[in-house]
């Protein structure tokens, strides 16, 4: 069976997860953390991906990335691969892939979903009880966008910079947006639309997104709670 094509367009955001294979554990101590974002930062500069978030959980990677070219996003991901897991495999003995498959991706629109899969990306050490507040957790973005952390390698996101006219401000309403928990439906719909490649916003973003690829629109489904995102029809494995 042909493999699904990848939504990815240049200068929309992309919600990327890569998982461990089977699950297991992609990094083994911190030295291999520092590793990782070394070689994302350098090959997200070279493929002309702007990097706007990240976690780097035990088992799976979350990013929040925008090309400046079709096709940058899988030649990052490539290339992130080659260099982690053959360094990886070398320094802890281990032989075979690291990864689970090909990496998941989703666009994403801007406006009305931008905000919401920043924060469902740097909440995942929350929702796996590992920390109580993002802030806490050291392999995320969550501290630049907060607390002014440098991260030389982060590109915030237009979105991000109309928070606030000064940088105090921006971080103030971005910490603001972390005190309440996200709706249930909401992180169903953001980890459907990932899983299943689909674009996560309204109908008119996804059909505009399959005009500019001249692709099908996938068949999607109202759900319960939301009167306007789409989520896959027959449901998806959750992540």
């Amino acid at each position: 069976m042909a493999r699904a094509p990848r939504f990815e367009l240049p200068g929309v955001p992309t919600h990327v997860v890569q998982r461990g294979n089977n699950r297991a554990a992609c990094f083994f101590t911190e030295a291999d953390r520092r590793f990782y974002l070394r070689c994302l930062a350098e090959s997200a500069a070279a493929r002309e991906v702007a990097l706007h978030a990240y976690v780097l959980m035990t088992n799976h990677v979350h990013l929040l990335v925008t090309p400046e070219r079709r096709g940058a996003v899988g030649a990052m991901m490539q290339s992130v691969g080659r260099k982690y897991v053959r360094t990886v495999n070398d320094i802890h003995g281990r032989t075979g892939t690291l990864w689970e498959g090909r990496y998941k991706a989703s666009v994403v629109e801007s406006e009305r979903y931008l905000l919401a899969c920043h924060r469902y990306i740097e909440l995942n050490p929350v929702r796996a009880g590992m920390v109580r507040n993002p802030g806490e957790y050291a392999w995320s973005s969550h501290a630049y966008y907060a607390s002014g952390i440098s991260m030389d390698f982060l590109t915030p996101h237009p979105i991000y910079l109309g928070l606030g006219a000064t940088l105090p401000e921006r971080q103030r309403v971005f910490r603001a947006l972390f005190i309440s928990q996200m709706d249930e439906s909401l992180l169903a719909h953001i980890r459907a639309s990932v899983n299943s490649g689909a674009a996560l916003g309204s109908r008119s973003f996804m059909e505009d997104v399959a005009a500019r690829l001249r692709l099908p629109i996938r068949e999607f489904k109202r759900g319960k709670k939301d009167s306007d995102p789409f989520t896959p029809a027959g449901g998806s494995r959750l992540l």
